[in-house]
């Protein structure tokens, strides 16, 4: 038993954070995260879904002929730090000294390929008028300038770019204007997730970054609305500080900082499912705030929403009248066996062995459970290289098989069948979720009843330079919405254009 203090208990209680829930993660620590069981890789038709052109355009029909009728958000996770996307950038200011030795003798010398291409091409950054007005005079040759400009760009006597958030920076230049991610998301929602002229947006942000999001939004949303006929409603939020976790030492105790107050640590992505939570519409778009294109691309990216959107809708209208047939009396064998049918194909449902000898009451028990849960239709995107998070048919605790996005460090990857399983996999995960979170009485489902608790991460740390152990919730697209029903459906790989190092800025889906 945990003999918490009573500063403990007071930190728990201005957290927002049970004493019940503290023990739960402590007795995870004890025992573990067991690995999933990775039955096989979800392909085209085992698990994903490829539509031809003409299907394709049918479901854009079909929601664009009834999104007047629903309530659409988009939904963007928004709070990623910049400063991850400048690890080279920031190790090139410390490690490099123009005075001391010309740039191309030390890139050969540090093999730093990430600079040589940062400034081999540095005219195409969409910041980089900005910055060479700013620094204009203050180099005496080409080395010193390239040094210059990268520390103009991140320090904070400078544009401080190292400290924004990644929805903030310049992501793409339109002639002499800039444009941001923020700014690109208000874009694409006129034209996938607006209806009766007005698209609601909800951006998920730190704390410490909500004013500069909110001046964003006065800077270019007037000028959004005013070029699309659009009216936007934006919302933000931030992670709940009741959503971190406990860390502990290496004997599973808590974590106790140097002033004797217990260690918590944010929870992850996974998190952000009470934000989601909170949240209500029809029909929910969630897309990473880094992946977004230039408007040349727009068309393609909005298409596929609508694609998967409809995809949704029209599952969803069959699912709502099953569900209500269920309510009733009168339902048969026949009625049952075809809504067992439709979860099986529509929604990937798979149903224990015990199913079929189960009595007539308990089948419909068992379609009730299945059929009252949100949906989620997932964009996947073919491998173009190594798979990080893919789609896969595994095997749960209960025994029972089901579709889900599996990271990589949820597998064994010491034991050669389930990596083989992993590498054999044809398509990853590009955050791309269409989601129904109403039933069919228009009630919103509480999403907190969906989470597998038992698919976060466990990961170590130091503290005051002392080892520990952190727990990662389970991630939103993974362990946070296991319990869901789930399409997989193939999208173009023109959909995933995320920026994960400022290099990746000068990808084609990033230069106009």
């Amino acid at each position: 038993m945990i003999d918490f203090s009573q500063k403990d208990l007071q930190q728990l209680q201005k957290k927002g954070i049970s004493k019940d829930k503290v023990i739960n993660q402590i007795q995870t620590f004890k025992e573990g995260i067991p690995f999933v069981k990775l039955v096989r890789p979800a392909v085209v038709s085992d698990g994903i879904q490829r539509f031809s052109s003409e299907e394709q355009q049918e479901f854009v029909q079909y929601f664009e002929d009834n999104k007047e009728k629903l309530d659409l958000l988009k939904f963007v996770p928004a709070s990623g730090a910049a400063s991850r996307m400048f690890k080279a950038m920031f190790n090139f200011v410390e490690a490099y000294n123009p005075s001391k030795e010309p740039l191309s003798e030390y890139i050969e010398r540090t093999g730093d390929s990430a600079v040589q291409q940062f400034v081999e091409q540095m005219l195409s950054f969409p910041f980089y008028e900005l910055i060479m007005d700013r620094i204009e005079g203050k180099a005496s040759n080409s080395d010193e300038e390239a040094h210059l400009f990268v520390k103009e760009m991140l320090m904070e006597d400078g544009l401080n770019y190292g400290f924004y958030p990644k929805g903030l920076l310049p992501f793409h230049k339109y002639g002499s204007e800039s444009a941001t991610p923020f700014q690109e998301h208000l874009k694409e929602a006129t034209l996938y997730s607006a209806a009766k002229n007005k698209a609601n947006l909800h951006f998920t942000v730190s704390e410490q970054h909500e004013e500069m999001f909110k001046d964003e939004e006065n800077k270019v949303g007037p000028k959004v609305a005013e070029s699309s006929a659009i009216k936007f409603a934006v919302s933000y939020s931030q992670q709940k500080p009741s959503t971190d976790t406990i860390a502990v030492d290496m004997e599973d105790k808590p974590f106790k900082n140097n002033d004797g107050s217990l260690l918590f640590r944010p929870g992850g992505h996974g998190a952000l499912i009470e934000n989601l939570n909170d949240r209500n519409a029809d029909i929910i778009f969630i897309k990473n705030i880094d992946n977004v294109v230039v408007e040349k691309n727009l068309e393609e990216i909005s298409n596929s929403k609508k694609m998967l959107a409809g995809v949704l809708k029209k599952v969803q209208n069959t699912a709502f009248t099953h569900a209500k047939s269920l309510e009733g009396d009168n339902v048969g064998q026949a009625q049952v066996d075809e809504i067992k049918l439709f979860l099986e194909n529509e929604l990937n449902v798979r149903f224990p062995e015990t199913y079929a000898t189960s009595s007539f009451e308990d089948q419909c028990a068992m379609l009730r459970d299945r059929i009252n849960r949100p949906i989620r239709v997932c964009g996947m995107v073919k491998n173009e290289g190594e798979p990080g998070g893919g789609p896969f048919w595994i095997q749960g605790t209960d025994g029972n098989t089901s579709l889900q996005i599996i990271e990589s460090a949820q597998v064994d990857m010491s034991n050669p069948d389930q990596a083989a399983l992993l590498r054999n996999s044809t398509h990853f995960n590009p955050v791309d979720l269409v989601c129904g979170v109403r039933n069919h009485n228009g009630e919103k489902y509480n999403l907190l009843d969906f989470v597998d608790s038992k698919q976060g991460f466990i990961t170590s740390k130091t503290k005051e330079g002392k080892e520990l152990k952190a727990l990662e919730l389970p991630g939103l697209w993974n362990g946070a919405m296991a319990f869901w029903n789930t399409i997989f459906v193939e999208v173009p790989l023109v959909t995933f254009n995320p920026v994960k190092t400022v290099n990746d800025l000068l990808k084609p889906s990033h230069q106009p």
